[in-house]
């Protein structure tokens, strides 16, 4: 890897946060394993609650965390529901959060991440950082022109771009330069996997908006033995392949969101070992 790709990739893995599920054991992974410098998002989803994803947050914020929960906008009533939201966060110094649709039926006034958004931005936005999400692939459930058009709405009302996953390094390459030439500059974070089992990565796959990566990898003899190799996939060789695209300034890559799946001991082990080998 040149000196180049090693710096940035250096620069990517200093500047990473971790996403992880709220589950009734992640708090005390993340409180053994993961020092407080490193940022945490916890997700919503309609099988665990909007609840739990508050509660974790409350706890690891107050543990000395910088977390970021995911308000998932189908899961908030409205408006009003929204404020309390705001008012309970901010009481333990939550000064971020990222704002995806989410995958349940809207159980209220917001049918999608825009129109809270929107309603955030007309409660004097509340937060200093308000992530969005973009799509590298398309996603099984949302047409692509709906994606491009959404990234270009929210943009007036996000700071940060969260990217879903993607195995190949061409699609973010591609994928960024369209967006920067629609005018969205916001700053990204690159989506990548940590160091997660083969069959926990694949099986996510089709959930999280990847379509033809699952293709991708069963033409690439090599990173498919990686994925089946003891220790799983880290995303190495997916990171230095980003790495001359991430370098260029025009594309503003800000860092890494890291997608965990609660394998937080193994992540932190992985972003530890590879920047000291890149000192090395």
């Amino acid at each position: 890897m040149r000196n180049k790709d090693r710096a940035t990739v250096r620069r990517l893995l200093t500047h990473a946060r971790y996403e992880v599920l709220p589950t009734p054991t992640v708090e005390a992974k993340v409180l053994e394993s993961v020092p407080p410098s490193v940022p945490l998002t916890i997700t919503a989803s309609p099988s665990m609650g909007l609840e739990r994803t508050l509660e974790t947050t409350e706890r690891l914020t107050v543990a000395g965390y910088t977390v970021i929960p995911h308000l998932a906008a189908r899961m908030v009533s409205g408006r009003a529901e929204l404020t309390d939201l705001v008012a309970r966060l901010g009481a333990v110094g939550v000064s971020g959060i990222f704002v995806p649709g989410g995958d349940a039926d809207p159980v209220g006034d917001y049918k999608d991440a825009l129109s809270m958004l929107e309603d955030l931005t007309a409660l004097g936005s509340p937060f200093t950082e308000v992530g969005v999400t973009g799509y590298p692939e398309s996603h099984p459930t949302i047409d692509d022109d709906l994606t491009v058009q959404s990234m270009w709405d929210k943009r007036k009302h996000a700071t940060t771009i969260v990217s879903n996953l993607t195995f190949d390094p061409a699609v973010i390459k591609d994928w960024l330069t369209r967006v920067r030439r629609r005018g969205v500059d916001l700053p990204l974070l690159l989506g990548v996997p940590g160091p997660v089992e083969r069959t926990k990565l694949l099986g996510m796959a089709t959930k999280i908006g990847v379509g033809d990566s699952t293709r991708f990898l069963a033409k690439q003899k090599g990173m498919m033995a990686r994925l089946v190799a003891p220790g799983g996939f880290t995303g190495e060789s997916f990171l230095e392949k980003c790495a001359a695209v991430a370098a260029d300034p025009a594309m503003r890559v800000a860092g890494l969101h890291v997608y965990t799946f609660n394998q937080v001991a193994e992540t932190e082990s992985w972003r530890q070992d590879w920047l000291n080998r890149l000192v090395d």
